[in-house]
């Protein structure tokens, strides 16, 4: 039987909890189709998924249709396999007057029987209020006025 490791040795990376301080606004299970042929899951299809992660509360803040508009950043820390749970936890970091900027942040649940908790994707996307017609329009969140620039 191997010694347990101290807290201080296990990499930062590697939790056996899922965040509690930010909100869980997707959880999904990535499939063999979405794999590479090394058996990772294809960047691309992680992107897709952090879009529509992303999304969930500029289109709170904004109370209708948005659309991304930039990436602004987007790191792959870990990679993801097939039987991975990701959840996706988003953040709300600016509101301008057109837009609403989130930062995400993906951690995978790996091994059921030894859970460990990896963070696997983080990314800052930034979304624009649209109208019917698919023009900009204000964000005005609930209580505020809206600041800044587009």
């Amino acid at each position: 039987m191997s010694p347990t490791p101290s807290a201080s040795s296990v990499p930062e990376l590697i939790k056996t909890a899922l965040p509690t301080d930010r909100e869980l606004v997707m959880r999904v299970m990535p499939m063999p189709a979405d794999a590479n042929g090394n058996g990772d899951i294809f960047g691309g299809w992680i992107m897709a998924q952090v879009d529509l992660a992303g999304a969930v509360l500029p289109a709170r803040v904004a109370k209708g249709r948005v659309t991304t508009v930039a990436v602004n950043e987007f790191v792959f820390k870990q990679p993801v396999s097939v039987g991975d749970l990701l959840s996706f936890y988003a953040t709300v970091t600016r509101i301008g007057n057109t837009s609403v900027t989130v930062h995400v942040e993906v951690y995978a649940e790996r091994n059921p029987a030894d859970l460990h908790v990896v963070k696997v994707t983080q990314a800052n996307l930034t979304y624009v209020a649209i109208d019917a017609q698919g023009k900009p329009r204000q964000v005005t969140p609930s209580g505020q006025t809206a600041a800044g620039g587009a």
